[in-house]
């Protein structure tokens, strides 16, 4: 509010100089009239001539005072912005400007040259978040690949007995199962962000459709003989089933996979505040504050060691679609102990 009130002062006395130039201006030629009409009085011809030749004068001081404005306080700024502008489009975004005026003091130059100061920064981090996509992407993708290669060059050995054989057909299925993961996440990932999606919102019953997204893992819960706990109460809310899917599927397929064989798996949806409030704990391995603050972060796997597999994509999908759903996604974890996430969602979207 001070900034605008500034900029209408400022405005206020551009237009008030103006009027006093031309009042000056209009006062000079009167006294220049009057001085020559006494001096030529009855000489019509050489009071025309030097009244042309005051108008011309004051034309142009007025011309070269407006030259000299313009090149100080347009042309100088504008082509600052535009050789900024230019370097942009160039691919530089390092590119930072200094403003004309101290903050408080700004014209419409230097709020141009602000926001455009603050543009640079976003598409910096920007393209350092591409860089990195890419490089993860490629990292990602080399390891499937170059295990496809070796063993599908492997199978076709003679000398394989039927049992290597089998085996080595399971590790390309499964790597090749990866892989297609891989690629549709980073699809999903890409629609997501590029809100290629639309949401399609109808009521939904979310115990229901918890219930089905644990009985998917039935068959893992069961070959790794984990205790499962669920605890559903009756909740419908209005939102979009296919992007809650993705939530649910990704939360219990690493609840299930974190966790060692034995433990326990807990899914419960109850209702606090006018919010369906979903928890999917499990007594898995656990995490750090430091990984929980980045776990949802694209490609970030707080498994350095690679123990479990996965692409550090399906959190990233999960809080993408909580932000685009308007809800809530966040983590309690301790090392050894396990992890409990925690969604929370409006019954009315």
């Amino acid at each position: 509010m001070k900034m605008r009130s500034k900029k209408r002062i400022v405005s206020l006395l551009g237009y008030f100089v103006f009027i006093l130039t031309v009042a000056a201006i209009i006062t000079v030629a009167i006294f220049v009239y009057k001085a020559a009409y006494r001096r030529f009085d009855g000489n019509d011809g050489i009071l025309a001539v030097i009244m042309l030749l005051t108008v011309l004068f004051l034309a142009f001081v007025c011309v070269l005072i407006d030259g000299i404005r313009r090149k100080v306080m347009v042309n100088r700024p504008v082509n600052k912005i535009l050789e900024a502008t230019e370097r942009i489009t160039a691919g530089d975004f390092t590119v930072r400007l200094e403003t004309e005026h101290p903050y408080g003091r700004y014209n419409e130059f230097d709020c141009i040259i602000d926001n455009l100061n603050r543009m640079t920064a976003e598409l910096s981090k920007t393209e350092v978040l591409r860089t990195d996509f890419v490089s993860n992407v490629s990292h990602e993708l080399k390891t499937p690949l170059a295990i496809i290669q070796n063993y599908s060059a492997a199978i076709q050995s003679d000398s394989l007995d039927r049992e290597t054989q089998k085996k080595y057909a399971s590790i390309l299925v499964s790597t090749s199962k990866r892989l297609s993961e891989l690629v549709t996440n980073i699809l999903k990932l890409n629609r997501l962000e590029n809100q290629e999606i639309k949401t399609e919102k109808k009521l939904v019953r979310l115990d229901e459709m918890l219930t089905d997204a644990v009985l998917q893992f039935e068959d893992k819960i069961e070959e790794k003989n984990l205790e499962l706990d669920c605890d559903f109460e009756e909740i419908s809310i209005v939102s979009d089933p296919n992007y809650l899917e993705i939530v649910w599927n990704n939360l219990i397929s690493n609840a299930v996979k974190f966790t060692e064989e034995g433990g326990k798996v807990s899914v419960c949806l109850k209702r606090e505040n006018g919010r369906a409030i979903v928890k999917v704990a499990d007594t898995g391995c656990g995490m750090s504050k430091e990984t929980g603050e980045h776990i949802f972060d694209q490609f970030y796997q707080g498994d350095t060691s690679h123990a479990q597999e996965g692409n550090g994509l399906g959190l990233a999908l999960v809080k993408k679609v909580m932000d685009i759903l308007g809800g809530e996604i966040s983590v309690e974890s301790e090392v050894g102990k396990g992890s409990t996430f925690i969604v929370r969602l409006r019954e009315e979207q």
